[in-house]
């Protein structure tokens, strides 16, 4: 009941300030209280947050996951007629085994026995 005290006005009225001067100076205090600076130690703590996170060429290299091997079957469709009439040529056509890609746990052999 403090932030937003009873009243005939509109959100938009209190958000621009229409409100009681104590009110409307307790909004804007607290506004500029969230716009405040960050400290050295934020700071610091954003900036270690952000190096972790970023992508370095070592880390693009180690997979912590390696895609499973997923074999492809190329079948090759002879040319023939479709419906009886029209002529298809033939044409190869690869379908992999497994449907979805699968991923290795961490640790986990990925290379044939």
């Amino acid at each position: 009941e403090e932030l937003l005290p009873p009243g005939e006005q509109s959100m938009l009225e209190i958000w621009q300030g229409k409100g009681s001067g104590g009110h409307s100076r307790h909004m804007t205090a607290a506004r500029d209280t969230l716009r405040r600076p960050l400290t050295m130690p934020e700071q610091q703590a954003d900036a270690h947050g952000a190096i972790s996170y970023s992508r370095t060429q070592e880390s693009e290299i180690s997979q912590q996951f390696p895609r499973l091997p997923n074999p492809d079957m190329v079948m090759y469709v002879f040319p023939h007629l479709a419906s009886g009439t029209s002529p298809v040529p033939g044409y190869s056509t690869v379908f992999p085994f497994y449907s979805r890609t699968q991923y290795a746990m961490p640790g986990e052999r990925t290379e044939a026995l």
